[in-house]
């Protein structure tokens, strides 16, 4: 049996992992809430003394998890286009048709522009980052494009889609699906995932009987 002075001591410090996960929480927690001012007021009406105010923390806070506005923006809209990108690789992983496999990509891609970080993407023109970001948010933006052209060419070269302008059939695409980061209501009645589904089927179907 050990004795008092063998066992070990419970240290009333946190541990490494548990410093990383709390300061990893904090800063999901600062980049949630400037997200989402920003897709309520707008990038350039929304400060980080907005932000600051809405959690209840300093300024420096902000600067010492994420730097300054420019940055706090840049990655905000990183984060949106690499859920993204993340979900064409798992849609190139899925078996069955080009077909099948375009569809599942769209489904999370609405999805996705209707949750804040998507949203933010959507709702961010070019202008709003400083150079260097903006070249970083164009470079992640083409690199969505070639993902779902290229879902739309595996779909083509299988005969499960019907012929056409990959380049065209891309833009529709994305131009239908990018709008309801401008329109759809959170707190409305339908989910993201069945307003995903609605559109996705019009964009299958078509509009006009067959």
């Amino acid at each position: 049996m050990l004795d008092a002075a063998s066992e070990p001591a419970s240290s009333p410090f946190p541990s490494p992992e548990e410093k990383r996960a709390v300061r990893a929480a904090k800063r999901e927690a600062v980049l949630r809430a400037a997200v989402q001012m920003f897709n309520e007021r707008g990038f350039h009406q929304t400060s980080l003394d907005d932000v600051a105010a809405r959690l209840g923390i300093s300024k420096p806070t902000i600067y010492h998890y994420l730097g300054n506005k420019d940055q706090v923006l840049l990655e905000c809209v990183t984060l949106g286009l690499g859920q993204l990108i993340a979900a064409a690789e798992e849609a190139r992983q899925r078996p069955g048709t080009g077909a099948d496999r375009l569809t599942a990509f769209l489904l999370r891609y609405a999805e996705i522009n209707m949750d804040d970080f998507g949203r933010c993407v959507i709702r961010t023109g070019d202008e709003a980052l400083a150079p260097e970001s903006r070249a970083r948010f164009r470079q992640l933006k083409r690199q969505i494009d070639t993902d779902l052209r290229g879902l739309i060419a595996e779909g083509l070269a299988d005969g499960s889609l019907a012929p056409c302008d990959p380049k065209i059939a891309a833009f529709t695409i994305a131009g239908a699906l990018n709008w309801p980061a401008r329109w759809h209501d959170p707190t409305g009645s339908e989910s993201p995932q069945d307003l995903a589904r609605q559109m996705i089927d019009l964009l299958a179907r078509g509009f006009v009987p067959r």
